[in-house]
């Protein structure tokens, strides 16, 4: 599989603070033996992240985007907006099971605002900004993963795909 990994972060965008969420997401990406072909990291602004969101997704590069950082609160998190501007499907079923593990760990789970959907036939997921929410986040639906995308994908053998894990 091919992997499209954005940070969004104003302060990391300007070299103020070194990505960390970004380098820990592609860390466990690779250890599924899959690859990262493209690393970005842009600042919280909406229509940039707009751009790279539908060129990325467009070009039939990457099966997969996942977006780290910009789903809280603050006035400057624009991910999920960014994100549901982009997709042409949303895909619910992995944020709802995103924020229903992380609410094991901390109630802030419940503050993500995390959005996920399909973009003709690419996958793009919204994980946290935090390196550690990103990884347990990521961990919670990676055994779809392959399933997803070889459905987005026609494989004729996608079908077979249903079981339990």
């Amino acid at each position: 599989m091919r992997i499209g990994i954005i940070t969004v972060s104003d302060r990391s965008a300007r070299g103020e603070r070194a990505d960390l969420s970004g380098p820990a997401i592609e860390e466990l990406i690779l250890a599924q033996g899959w690859e990262v072909s493209q690393m970005d990291i842009v600042p919280d602004e909406l229509e940039d992240l707009i751009d790279i969101l539908s060129s990325w997704a467009d070009s039939g590069e990457l099966d997969i985007i996942l977006t780290t950082g910009g789903t809280g609160f603050s006035p400057r998190d624009i991910t999920p907006e960014a994100t549901m501007q982009v997709v042409e499907r949303e895909t619910p079923g992995l944020t709802e099971a995103m924020r229903a593990a992380s609410l094991s760990v901390t109630p802030h789970a419940m503050m993500s605002r995390a959005a996920a959907g399909i973009r003709r036939r690419t996958l793009i997921v919204n994980l946290p900004g935090s390196p550690r929410g990103a990884v347990e986040n990521l961990n919670v639906i990676l055994p779809v993963f392959e399933h997803g995308v070889a459905l987005l994908s026609d494989d004729p053998g996608a079908e077979a795909g249903h079981r339990k894990v």
